[in-house]
């Protein structure tokens, strides 16, 4: 495997051991709202991009989608930390970067500036960077590119795709919250709802309530997330998990409760929406990121202010 272009050690940072953490990697755009300088880059082109990033190296970047998401990761490091020194399962982020480690440096001088703990900055020139996520031992990869999306996915990394959006940074602990049907399990009754309607999917899940439904997306970071979240009882956790799905609690809840279950997977709180909107319920539980697979869902979290990652 080819190695990165330029991998910036963080010295300042205690470093992890990716065999035990539970790695996130974020693209800069994510982390930090580049919107701007993405523009110029499309418009102007690498050179005049690296310009403007070396001339304003010293300016740290406004947050992204993703940085209220990664301040409360590190949150979690400390309540970890506290109660045992010497644990190594904890959160390590790890930026990977498509700019030069030139106009890099503005990243690195930003996530100085707001205290970020991030372990590593991977600058790397090739097309496809996603490439390096498994040499990394990445469980979870954030970009706003749909391109880089799809092709963590195709390399069996759980990876979503944010949209850039002023976001209200809520208070810790970390709130993540996950739809169920192709995020967390498989897509399997979604397509018999396409080809059946409701009724035929509502019999699918009842004739299959004992069956586990296959694994989704997400389910990977969804089970490391546990894993942490289990250190914890659950009044003292700094983590809290949530799944707002479009399902009927009645008559396709079961189905969905007893995959989790089978799966060893607690989940803090479940809303079953029955098609209605989910906004409301997410401006209510403030989460520091919201995944779901339909646009139409993520669009409504938008409209609330809730940062939102599409699982594509």
């Amino acid at each position: 495997m080819a190695e990165p272009e330029s991998t910036v050690v963080n010295t300042n940072v205690k470093q992890k051991d990716p065999s035990e953490a539970l790695v996130i990697a974020v693209t800069t755009r994510a982390i930090f709202n580049l919107e701007e300088e993405h523009k110029l880059y499309l418009e102007k082109g690498k050179e005049e991009y690296t310009r403007h990033q070396q001339a304003n190296q010293d300016k740290p970047l406004p947050p992204g989608t993703a940085f209220a998401f990664i301040k409360a990761a590190q949150y979690v490091n400390e309540k970890i930390l506290e109660s045992n020194p010497a644990e190594k399962d904890l959160f390590d982020i790890v930026v990977l970067s498509n700019n030069s480690p030139e106009s890099g440096v503005r990243i690195i001088n930003s996530a100085k500036h707001y205290g970020l703990e991030i372990s590593k900055f991977c600058f790397v020139s090739d097309e496809d960077s996603t490439q390096y996520l498994k040499s990394h031992g990445v469980k979870l990869f954030l970009s706003a590119d749909r391109i880089d999306v799809c092709n963590a996915l195709r390399r069996g990394v759980s990876a979503a795709l944010v949209f850039q959006q002023e976001v209200q940074a809520p208070s810790t602990p970390l709130r993540v919250v996950f739809d169920g049907d192709a995020v967390l399990f498989s897509n399997e009754t979604d397509q018999v709802f396409q080809e059946q309607g409701l009724e035929g999917a509502v019999q699918y899940e009842q004739a299959m309530e004992a069956v586990p439904m296959g694994e989704g997306p997400l389910k990977a970071f969804a089970m490391r997330l546990g894993k942490i979240r289990k250190k914890f009882s659950q009044e003292k956790s700094p983590i809290r998990t949530y799944m707002v799905t479009a399902r009927s609690g009645r008559d396709m809840g079961v189905r969905a409760i007893k995959t989790l279950r089978a799966w060893g997977l607690a989940i803090d709180e479940a809303f079953f929406m029955d098609g209605a909107p989910k906004g409301p319920i997410l401006a209510q539980i403030q989460p520091h990121i919201f995944f779901d697979d339909g646009l139409h869902n993520i669009q409504g979290a938008q409209d609330v202010g809730v940062p939102s990652a599409w699982v594509p």
